[in-house]
């Protein structure tokens, strides 16, 4: 049996990949959080998974707060890109397969169409720019190495630090009957697929019942201190031909988020 070591354990995604990787009996999972690791810290790192010896390591430590970025490019890079290539040298070592989780950040947004593995990264804010960087120190140093890049996750821990996901600041705010001003001019890709924040917002609160009306704002409205692509949407090249399948659905992974905490969509969606 083979072991899967897991670093940003206590994060949104890191969460919910070591449930599902426990869950399914073929790993040996180990959780690695912020109080057991500490990435940007070579010493750390060296220490944690020489304990562990993992045959796979999946790094999800990142910081993610995109706006905070701007303001803090050094622990940016720190984390996400010297954090990202101790990770990867420590892999190395071990020869143990380096997993580096990515963002559609990475793209500009320019394209005018979905982008895939194959295009040409080009970041337009310091988190994107961090990450990338992190992409090409994994991939320099550590030869078994990939790199996922996501897209407005969504899980049942919500994202730390950033006062839960999407869907839950939606439908709180509704439940408070706070104004909903979203922006409908930035396309992403929730799971898969794409839509923009607004039309995500619209179906979150139509699926869960909810009485609000979203208002539709631009994104120079909302004045972020990042600039975000205009259209990040993500769609693999690389699956198909591997005879995997593609992601399901952001409308049926929102459904199923839904049921699975306690927010049931009406009936008839």
């Amino acid at each position: 049996m083979s072991t899967v070591a897991v670093i940003g354990s206590a994060g949104q995604l890191g969460t919910d990949l070591v449930a599902v990787l426990r869950e399914s009996g073929r790993h040996r999972v180990v959780a690695l959080s912020h109080r057991d690791i500490e990435v940007a810290n070579p010493r750390s790192v060296r220490d944690a998974l020489g304990a562990v010896r993992p045959d796979i390591l999946v790094n999800c430590a990142a910081f993610v707060r995109v706006d905070d970025c701007e303001d803090q490019p050094e622990t940016a890079f720190l984390v996400n890109a010297v954090g990202a290539l101790y990770v990867a040298q420590a892999c190395r070592e071990s020869d143990a397969l380096c997993v580096y989780i990515s963002t559609d950040y990475v793209f500009d947004g320019q394209k005018g169409a979905p982008y895939t593995e194959e295009d040409c990264p080009h970041p337009i804010n310091v988190y994107g720019a961090s990450k990338l960087a992190g992409e090409h120190l994994v991939r320099q140093a550590c030869p078994r190495s990939l790199v996922v890049r996501t897209a407005s996750l969504f899980g049942l821990t919500g994202a730390r630090g950033k006062d839960g996901n999407f869907i839950e600041a939606i439908i709180a705010k509704a439940e408070r009957a706070d104004p909903l001003r979203v922006v409908d001019d930035i396309r992403t890709s929730p799971t898969s697929g794409a839509c923009t924040w607004y039309e995500f917002a619209r179906t979150i609160l139509d699926y869960a019942g909810a009485e609000a009306t979203p208002q539709a704002v631009s994104s120079h409205e909302y004045g972020a201190r990042a600039r975000r692509p205009a259209d990040s949407t993500l769609i693999s090249a690389r699956l198909p031909p591997l005879h995997i399948s593609q992601l399901r659905p952001w409308q049926e992974a929102l459904r199923a988020y839904l049921i699975e905490t306690g927010r049931a969509p009406r009936k008839g969606h």
